[in-house]
Parts: C-alpha cells; sequence; structure tokens
C-alpha cells in the first residue's frame, strides 16, 4: 500500500525540523503505522533511525554505536570502548555539528524494559548534549502505557522536555478511502468497519477480492494475519488478559452501562472501574456523554463503547464462535456475518463516518456551521446519532443515520423533527436537521432540500444541494 493521509502528522513534524532542537514523542497501538510515518517524514533528511530489539540494555548500546559509526562514516567507533550512553549520543552530536540532524528512537520501551533508569540517561543526554547540537529526536513507542508513564507523565524524567507530542490515531475515514479508491462508498464503509482504518491491517486487504473473501482468510482461519490480533494487543499491555476480554466482550453485546456490565460479569460496578479507566486510557474504550451535558465530567449518564472498529468486529463475530473456528467450522461463522454484519455492526460505524463527513464538510464551507462539538444524544426514550452544536451561533444539528438499501424517504425526516421537538434540551437553539444516507433521497425529500435551509441531505460522501 503507497503512503497515503496523514497530513497534519507531517505538518506537525516538520514544524519541529524546523526548529533549533526538538523532541517528539509519537506513539500509538501496534500496527497504526508510526514507523511507516516516521520513515515518510525522514526520507529527505539527514536522519539515524534506530529500531531498539527486546535484548539487554547493553546490547541495544552496542547496536547503537554501530548504527552511529555507520551513520557518522567512522568505523572505528563500532570497536571504541564506550564507558556511557551520554558518550554514545556525544558522538552522534559531534559529528558535523553544523548540519541539522535526526536521531530517531523506535520501540523506545524495549529500552525502558531492558532498564528503567534508561529515561534518566536520556534527560541528561538531552539536557546537557543534544538540545544545544542542532538536533530533533523522535521518540517512538507502541506500548502505551508504558510510554505515557516513562515519557510523558508528570512523574518522568522526560516530563517538559518534549516540543511535542504525536498519538497516531487510525486513519480516518477520507484518508482511509484513499486506498480503495476503485470501490462504492458503501463498500468502502463495509471495509472500515472491519480495518477500522489501521494501515497494517488495510494492506492484508485485498480490495480485488470480495470483503468476505478477506475476512475468511485474514481474521477467521486460525492462520490468518489478524486471527488473534486482540490477544496481541492487550497482552502488550496488560497482564491478565481475561477480565478485559470478559469486558470487552460485554460491551459488543450491547451493554454500554456500567451497571449493565456489572451485571452481565457477576461483578461489583467499583471492580470494575479499574478495569475500563485501564481500557479507555488504552483508546480501545471510549465513554461517551450526551453531547448536551453542560458538566460532562461529572455526568451519570456516560456509555462505554469500543472505540475501535476491527475490536468492537473481532468480539461480535469471532470471540463468540472461537469453538466452532477452531474446529475449521468457518462457514457457521460466515453464515451469522452474512445474517448480522449490517445491522449488527456497519451501520453503527456508518453513525461515527457519518460525523466524520459533518466535520469535514463544515471545515470546507460547504455547510455553514461552526462545529463546537459533537457527538450523540440519548435520553430514557429518544436517540439521536448525531448532534453538533455551534455555540459561536446558538445552533445544534440533529441528524439521522441511515444505511437503507433503498432512498430515504419522509418518514425518517418527520420522525426526526417529532424526536427534536420533544428534547428540552435543544431549546434555545436554533435546529438544524440532517440526514446521511448511503442509498440517496426520495424526490419529494430532496425538492424540500431546496427550499427549506433548515434541511441538510448528505447522499454517501456529497452534500445534495
Amino acid at each position: 500500500m503507497n503512503f497515503i493521509g496523514r497530513k497534519d502528522e507531517l505538518a506537525a513534524l516538520e514544524r519541529e525540523y524546523k526548529r533549533e532542537s526538538g523532541f517528539v514523542v509519537i506513539y500509538g497501538r501496534r500496527r497504526v503505522g508510526k514507523t511507516t510515518l516516521i520513515k515518510q517524514f525522514i526520507k529527505d533528511k539527514n536522519a539515524l533511525y534506530f529500531l531498539t530489539s527486546q535484548e539487554s540494555s547493553k546490547q541495544n548500546m552496542s547496536n547503537l554505536i554501530t548504527k552511529i559509526a555507520q551513520f557518522t562514516g567512522q568505523s572505528y567507533f563500532e570497536n571504541a570502548h564506550l564507558e556511557s550512553l551520554e558518550q554514545v549520543f556525544k558522538m552522534f552530536a559531534d559529528n558535523k555539528p553544523e548540519q541539522k540532524k535526526i536521531l530517531i528512537i523506535d520501540e523506545f520501551q524495549y529500552l525502558v524494559k531492558a532498564d528503567p533508569a534508561f529515561p534518566s540517561i536520556f534527560q541528561y543526554a538531552w539536557d546537557e548534549i543534544l538540545k544545544d547540537h542542532n538536533v530533533m529526536v523522535i521518540l517512538c513507542g507502541s506500548h502505551i502505557s508504558m510510554m505515557t508513564s516513562s515519557v510523558l507523565s508528570h512523574s518522568s524524567p522526560l516530563y517538559g522536555r518534549r516540543t511535542a507530542q504525536i498519538r497516531l490515531r487510525p486513519l480516518r475515514f477520507a484518508e482511509f478511502s484513499m486506498a480503495f479508491e476503485n470501490l462504492s462508498f458503501e463498500e468502502r464503509v463495509k471495509i472500515y468497519s472491519v480495518t477500522g482504518g489501521v494501515p497494517k491491517y488495510i494492506e492484508f486487504f485485498d480490495n480485488d477480492e470480495s470483503l468476505e473473501k478477506n475476512i475468511v482468510e485474514n481474521v477467521l482461519d486460525r492462520s490468518g494475519f489478524l486471527s488473534e490480533e486482540p490477544s496481541f494487543l492487550l497482552s502488550n499491555e496488560v497482564k491478565e488478559t481475561s477480565s478485559y476480554f470478559s469486558i470487552l466482550k460485554a460491551i459488543s453485546m450491547g451493554n454500554h452501562r456500567i451497571s449493565e456490565i456489572a451485571t452481565v460479569l457477576e461483578q461489583k460496578t467499583n471492580e470494575l472501574s479499574p478495569y475500563l479507566a485501564m481500557l479507555v486510557d488504552l483508546f480501545l474504550l471510549e465513554k461517551r456523554i450526551p453531547i448536551t451535558e453542560n458538566n460532562p465530567e461529572k455526568s451519570r449518564k456516560g456509555l462505554y463503547y469500543i472505540n475501535d472498529n476491527f475490536m468492537e468486529f473481532w468480539f461480535k463475530f469471532v470471540y463468540p464462535y472461537k469453538g466452532e473456528l477452531e474446529l475449521d467450522n468457518i462457514e457457521f461463522v460466515v453464515e451469522k456475518l452474512r445474517n448480522n454484519f449490517v445491522d449488527n455492526h456497519v451501520i453503527f460505524v456508518y453513525e461515527q463516518v457519518s460525523k466524520e463527513l459533518l466535520v469535514d464538510l463544515c471545515k470546507s464551507g460547504k455547510i455553514d456551521f461552526n462545529i463546537s462539538r459533537i457527538g450523540s444524544y440519548w435520553n430514557g426514550s429518544t436517540e439521536i446519532d448525531v448532534v453538533a452544536i455551534d455555540e459561536q451561533n446558538k445552533r445544534l444539528l440533529a441528524g439521522e443515520c441511515k444505511f437503507y438499501e433503498k432512498p430515504v424517504g419522509m418518514r425518517v425526516y418527520s420522525e426526526l423533527l417529532k424526536k427534536c421537538g420533544s428534547i428540552s434540551e435543544f431549546k434555545g437553539y436554533k435546529v438544524i436537521y440532517a440526514i446521511f444516507s448511503k442509498s440517496g433521497f426520495e424526490e419529494r425529500l430532496e425538492e424540500i432540500t431546496k427550499e427549506n435551509d433548515r434541511l441538510i441531505l448528505i447522499n454517501g460522501e456529497n452534500l445534495v444541494s
């Protein structure tokens, strides 16, 4: 797959490169494209890229000395007896000091694991050597909890040194679509609902084959690349994966309140809280609050959702059927997919995609609406898929997302009007209505939008005008 997207991240790295000395931390889940981003950034620059290994600190230092000797063209350094890591970094900084240099240490967490004192050592190296030598440093890691504690937290010796940090997220739908330009909007949404915009996953999905075949070969087959991916992801971050698996399975089954999750698992809510907090910190869970809440941090209406398309898919369609898959009864699971994939999974991802599309349409000026915040709304009896608030102009946009096979008609619009009229939190705002459809709209609804500037129709990725 060719390099796609990441314009904002590359722009941020270029800004840091222009500093006299930049210290950037890049972190994110496995396979999200951190190394690919870095290599794209440095391809025309004077940079030393060092990938650490799960070896001893001494062996990593030896490997780094070899890399620096090759980088500086001074091969005699490979056999030099260097007493400390500070000397290693000084060797790098002193080489052609007039030239801007970039030092990248990838999988930084392995150095910390091998030697917990390494952050302190690197702090000294940065403060006393690197930052005054026209050097840009990039520390990169995929162990989120360790990168947070060892580099980003207040307790880390490196706290306050970084000039920028990038948490690399999966590709947004618009970026992801660049890899599948020959496919329809509907097909792209379905693939995105499985891969979640994780670049490494996308590489394994052949867009010349059907989605079903891709899922069978890469996910359902026991030898598939993604067959055990959630196990690898969690074991990389936590010790007792079974508790986390139970929580994720319960949520994937539609239990979003902490009380519901506790009931399913036969545990007390306070026993679950640390596990939920860890999953949120790892960006695998998201605690969602109705967008109209004035004090979201104090709201009791929070619901937990899996914040990763692939994990959600896996816990819905792979984990519950591990027994069948172990017996190579793949067709049984495929039949479950055929019956439930869209209604039980894709339609929810489509809501996420619709929010992204709305943000992009507003940013481009195609929709006159300044988004202050965006999310969803729910109370005891009413749910609205997409709600955005324009605080500056006291406007609120309420939208419904329909992944129907047929064009959307007047009934959906009428129901949306009725819902919004009954919600007290919407009072005081000028309400604008939006309908998102993957299959277009009936002619009568399109005629209304030409006469009514408070109705917006989005057909696939396009605004209906």
